[in-house]
């Protein structure tokens, strides 16, 4: 076999994430930047966290951007300015990171979970009709991996019903549906800027944007402790701030978004033109009338673990997201969800594998990874 014989200078090593090569092109505009920025020593929000939302909500084509620390606390405080509460239910995909459900649960509320759709991920608009009650305060929809959601079904599901939709954008940024940015088209749209994500700080930080004036006040208020007058505190917030130098990072970054953009798109691109031939692999699909933003590239496969193995000894990196429906994680135990439950999030966890894709990732270490893919189907 070709891999017995393969000499050490014929391997390669392919990270699955690869950051100082983006910080390469990037530290000295941002070290120039800095020594601007710390004579002021406004570290904690201030103007240049005011001109990132500014930015921000352009590109988006919303009215407010509000920046804050994590992606985890933009859906945490969108459903804390809905007044979601205890004996109040919020529908979730089956499939997604935890943070969707977690901070459901961390309001007293019950999260509601639902199917996906094979070809995309995404909740299924379907699911949400059969999982809706009296108690449904809101939804939220997912643009896992970059993909959008089907937002046109949702929303008009939501809206017959009088329910907020609240997007979770965190692998989305750049993503489109239509031509419209993710984002803008439930009343709250929630992003992260770990360092992993389409345009990502220097550690932890997030946003929430929206068209609603109110909300967006709201929502500021939440993020410094319920306060808008100094000691004064006319509700219970939270410190979800966004650092002044994580937002000077971003700023530096932006400009450079949608070029990164179009290298993920050309990385996806090139991969499906090179594993199309391989029958045993599902490969990711973008559906018509979206724009993929390709924040993960994942391929599905019912022998993952073998290839994931194999790839490892041959230097490519991997991961898996996500290896377990969250709705059977520990933490959500007392709800008495079973596998079986959702059949097509069961399929997915057990078969969905994430190649490298970061916008620096060289055509050769592509083509590296799709042969030796293509070698262990041999």
């Amino acid at each position: 076999m070709y891999a017995a014989v393969m000499t050490v200078a014929d391997k390669k090593t392919v990270p699955m994430f690869d950051l100082t090569r983006q910080w390469a092109g990037l530290h000295e505009e941002f070290l120039r930047r800095l020594n601007d920025f710390l004579p002021q020593q406004q570290l904690v929000l201030g103007e240049v966290t005011r001109d990132f939302e500014a930015q921000l909500a352009k590109k988006l084509g919303v009215r407010h951007v509000v920046a804050v620390s994590s992606g985890t606390d933009a859906l945490l405080m969108a459903l804390t300015a809905l007044d979601v509460g205890r004996g109040d239910e919020v529908i979730v995909p089956a499939f997604t990171f935890f943070s969707t459900a977690s901070v459901v649960s961390r309001l007293g509320a019950k999260p509601v979970f639902v199917d996906i759709l094979p070809e995309t991920f995404n909740i299924n608009p379907d699911a949400i009709q059969h999982a809706l009650s009296p108690r449904t305060k809101a939804i939220i929809a997912v643009h896992l991996f970059g993909h959008p959601a089907q937002m046109d079904k949702i929303v008009a599901i939501a809206e017959s019903r009088k329910i907020a939709v609240i997007e979770d954008c965190a692998q989305a940024l750049g993503a489109e549906l239509y031509g419209q940015q993710v984002g803008s088209f439930g009343l709250m749209g929630c992003f992260s800027f770990y360092p992993t994500k389409n345009l990502g700080a220097l550690g932890e930080g997030g946003a929430v944007c929206t068209n609603c004036d109110e909300l967006a006040r709201r929502l500021r208020r939440i993020r410094t402790h319920g306060s808008e007058e100094k000691y004064v505190h006319e509700e219970l917030g939270g410190n979800f701030r966004l650092s002044a130098l994580q937002s000077l990072a971003l700023m530096v970054k932006l400009p450079h978004l949608e070029e990164w953009l179009q290298s993920r798109r050309r990385n996806a691109q090139l991969y499906l033109q090179r594993l199309e031939r391989i029958s045993e692999l599902i490969l990711p699909a973008e559906m018509q009338g979206a724009t993929h933003s390709w924040n993960q590239f994942c391929i599905r496969t019912n022998r993952r673990e073998y290839l994931r193995d194999f790839l490892k000894r041959n230097g490519v990196g991997t991961e898996v997201y996500y290896p377990r429906p969250v709705c059977l994680q520990p933490a959500f135990a007392s709800l008495g969800y079973l596998p079986g439950d959702f059949p097509v999030t069961d399929r997915v966890c057990a078969e969905v594998l994430a190649l490298p894709i970061f916008p620096e990732l060289r055509e050769d270490e592509l083509t590296y990874v799709c042969d030796k893919i293509a070698e262990f189907f041999m």
